[in-house]
């Protein structure tokens, strides 16, 4: 006879999963917002909400001491409910994503991505690599597990699933092999900073020798090592303080370029040989291009490319010329993957370092981007700064955040103030001003869960971008 599971046997009822149920996925801190106990309850309900008992349930997660503990509690709460689970044990996020789609199931991974040590949370998948975010059934997820710890116990399903284990990561790695030819490149001196997070396990799988034949690669690893307690930086290269080692670590090794990932490897930030930053923009513009030339040549007439609205201008540009078809949307890896799966799309690219692939499931990699820039240094003799120049021929401002209250009111002012100016103006995701004559343009953009209004911009030249910048940061802040 089935037994029930305990999910919180002290106070299931102080426990407000709305703390950690975000937008796009779960995250909070370990013993506070998220525990064993609510993660059990988010299993059964994450079966429930996708109807997948009976099913594969696909479960692993990154190196946070946490992750192991969540993995097998969100297990048995899903196999109560009668799924059938493959414990995937340490992977990066996009091998989540590979799993999902090449074996049809859906699947989460414990991660908390680039967030500090103290949290972890929880990444989802439908079948396929399909996203789950509040649009499309979190919510639904968060509320049935939120019954769940309200009732102390998980119901269980007719038949209880069983739990297995499997190794996705040779598959994953031959997978990528397979779209990037890395064996004919002049060899590369790459530095890549892991970070201490899951690109230190991946990293010798895809791009040196752990498990395929060599490249012409010279790794040199920095932080391989996985700790979830990052005790080198954050692993969020995102912020340039972060990228500090890398990019002194490519000067004093001579490297061609450096790698940096986020910790749960799914972003990739690039550096050239002079330790400079290749902006995500220019990445965007490069893999672009590789991506329209290879579909072209299959016979695609128009390839599609996504870029979100804070993307540099050059690359819907780039896009155009070379035969594809620029797409547009908003910020968020929801929005993007829905619209390269709606459209069609060869790849997709964010200010963010977020790239996605229509051969990976429309999901994000950071190591795929990586291979398309190793491929494209590697297939012509020209340092990375040089080739990279080729796709920043705006100065941007980066992203500025000002602490503002009312954010509506100081649009306003903004809007306002360049009503004489001869400007379009939309409001696709925050409100973005663009010059008529294509010299520059800038967005503000609320943030949903602080008081910040984000501002990203760009000129035709750096005397520009930063008078418009000043202009428009002097109105918001009033």
């Amino acid at each position: 006879m089935n037994q029930q599971t305990p999910v919180n046997q002290q106070t299931p009822e102080t426990i407000d999963l709305s703390a950690s149920f975000k937008a796009y996925d779960v995250r909070g801190i370990v013993g506070e917002t998220i525990t064993e106990e609510t993660v059990r309850a988010t299993g059964a309900a994450f079966v429930d909400v996708l109807g997948l008992s009976g099913r594969t349930v696909l479960i692993g997660g990154d190196m946070r001491p946490s992750s192991p503990a969540f993995a097998k509690a969100f297990a048995d709460g899903a196999a109560t409910r009668g799924a059938e689970v493959q414990l995937l044990d340490l992977i990066s996020t996009d091998e989540l994503y590979f799993a999902c789609g090449t074996l049809d199931a859906a699947g989460v991974t414990f991660t908390a991505s680039h967030n500090p040590a103290e949290y972890n949370g929880i990444k989802m998948s439908r079948a396929g690599a399909v996203p789950v975010s509040s649009e499309s059934g979190l919510n639904e997820i968060r509320d049935a597990a939120q019954q769940y710890l309200a009732a102390g116990t998980i119901e269980p399903a007719g038949q209880r699933g069983e739990i297995g284990l499997s190794d996705v990561l040779p598959d994953y790695a031959a997978y990528l092999r397979s779209l990037v030819d890395l064996s004919g490149i002049r060899p590369l001196k790459v530095v890549v900073d892991a970070g201490n997070g899951m690109a230190g396990m991946t990293t010798p799988a895809v791009l040196g020798d752990a498990m395929l034949p060599a490249l012409p690669l010279d790794i040199v690893p920095l932080y391989f090592e996985l700790d979830g307690s990052f005790p080198n930086h954050p692993a969020n290269p995102l912020e340039p303080e972060n990228l500090a080692d890398l990019q002194a670590a490519v000067v004093e090794h001579g490297a061609d370029l450096g790698l940096a990932f986020d910790g749960d490897a799914d972003r990739c930030f690039v550096i050239d040989e002079k330790g400079q930053p290749v902006s995500p923009s220019a990445v965007t513009g490069l893999v672009a291009r590789r991506e329209i030339a290879r579909s072209r040549a299959a016979g695609e007439e128009h390839p599609v490319i996504i870029h979100n609205l804070i993307t540099s201008r050059a690359v819907p540009e780039l896009v155009e010329r070379e035969g594809g078809r620029p797409v547009r949307t908003r910020v968020g890896h929801s929005f993007i993957k829905a619209v390269m799966a709606s459209e069609g799309a060869v790849f997709g690219g964010e200010h963010s370092a977020h790239y996605y692939f229509r051969d990976f499931f429309n999901a994000d990699t950071g190591m795929l981007a990586a291979m398309h820039v190793l491929a494209a240094l590697g297939e012509q003799d020209r340092p990375l700064s040089e080739l990279g120049a080729e796709y920043e021929p705006y100065v941007s401002s980066g992203e500025i955040n000002s602490t503002v209250e009312d954010k509506a009111a100081a649009v306003d002012r903004v809007r306002e103030d360049f009503a004489d100016d001869d400007v379009t103006v939309d409001e696709l995701d925050g409100t973005t001003f663009s010059a008529a004559d294509g010299s520059w343009w800038f967005n503000l953009r609320p943030s949903n869960t602080e008081p910040f209004l984000r501002y990203n911009g760009e000129a035709a030249d750096r005397a520009l971008m930063e008078r418009i910048r000043d202009r428009v940061l002097a109105l918001v802040r009033a």
